[in-house]
């Protein structure tokens, strides 16, 4: 059986993009990252990594793969996100009445806060 250990993103700035997700997560490096590669795991137990490696392509404005972050406060917690540097994205698939956001962190990387007190 396998399972899911660590999702990895590409990043131009690899060290920005850790302070990014670091804060935005409560992650931490599982030991110390350099310019190109860095694994983050949660501060409190186990959990999905995520890892960064340093990539010169393109961000892909409709991603294959991207994060879903579950919170019960979404409002809240998309400004705390863009307070550490993340964007609204002008995602223009939305459906009616989303129960989600599209958010880019400092890479431009997509992903989507969701509201799991949602009702539909």
């Amino acid at each position: 059986m396998v399972h899911i250990g660590t999702v990895v993103m590409g990043a131009s700035d690899v060290r920005r993009a850790a302070a990014f997700w670091k804060a935005a997560l409560q992650y931490t490096e599982r030991e110390p990252g350099t310019d190109d590669w860095v694994v983050l795991v949660p501060v409190d137990g186990p959990g999905v990594g995520l890892s960064l490696g340093c990539s010169a392509s393109p961000v892909q404005e409709i991603p294959r793969i991207h994060l879903d972050l579950y919170s019960d406060t979404q409002e809240a917690e998309v400004e705390r996100l863009i307070g550490l540097g993340a964007e609204r994205v002008a995602w223009e698939l939305y459906p009616p009445d989303p129960d989600f956001v599209v958010l880019a962190d400092t890479e431009g990387n997509r992903f989507c806060v969701i509201d799991t007190t949602y009702g539909g």
